[in-house]
C-alpha cells in the first residue's frame, strides 16, 4: 500500500472506529436514552455558566433550528435546562441538569481512558509527533471548514 492509501485507510477507520467505540460507551443502563450526537450537545453546553443558544450552536457548527430540535429532545429527556435571560427575555439560555451532568462526566471519563491507552506505551518523542501531526490535521480541517 502506498502513503496515501495507507493515510487514507487509517483516518477512515480512524473515524468510525472512534464513534463506533464512542456509542457503545456511551449507551450504559442509566444513558441508554441519548446518542453520540445528544452527548456532543451535552459537551458543547459544558458544566460552566449557562450559554445561550447561538454559541452552543456555533461551537457545534449547526444551524438554530437543528440545535432546537436536539435541546427540546434532551430537555424532555431531562439533561439539559432552559432559562430565559434577565435583561433580554428573548434569549435562552442552557445549562445541565443534575443527569445532564453526570452524562457529561460520563463521556468525560471515555474520553480519559482512550487518551490514557493511547498515550500509555509510546515515548515522549512520539508522543510529541503525534500532537504534532493531529493538530496539522486539526488545523487543516478547520481551514476545510471555511472554505
Amino acid at each position: 500500500m502506498d502513503t496515501y492509501e495507507t493515510l487514507n485507510s487509517i483516518l477512515v477507520n480512524l473515524f468510525r472506529d472512534v464513534m463506533d467505540l464512542e456509542q457503545r460507551a456511551i449507551i450504559t443502563s442509566e444513558y441508554h436514552d441519548i446518542t453520540n450526537n445528544d452527548m456532543h450537545v451535552i459537551e458543547a453546553v459544558g458544566l460552566g455558566e449557562p450559554k445561550n443558544m447561538s454559541a452552543i450552536a456555533k461551537v457545534l457548527s449547526v444551524t438554530m433550528g437543528t440545535l432546537t430540535i436536539a435541546m427540546n429532545s434532551l430537555e424532555k429527556k431531562g439533561y439539559v435546562k432552559r432559562t430565559r435571560g434577565k435583561e433580554d427575555r428573548r434569549v435562552v439560555y442552557i445549562s445541565l441538569s443534575e443527569k445532564g451532568k453526570g452524562a457529561y462526566q460520563h463521556h468525560e471519563r471515555f474520553h480519559r481512558h482512550m487518551i490514557d491507552e493511547i498515550l500509555r506505551d509510546l515515548t515522549a518523542e512520539e508522543t510529541e509527533a503525534l500532537m504534532k501531526s493531529l493538530t496539522k490535521l486539526d488545523q487543516w480541517f478547520h481551514r476545510f471548514q471555511e472554505d
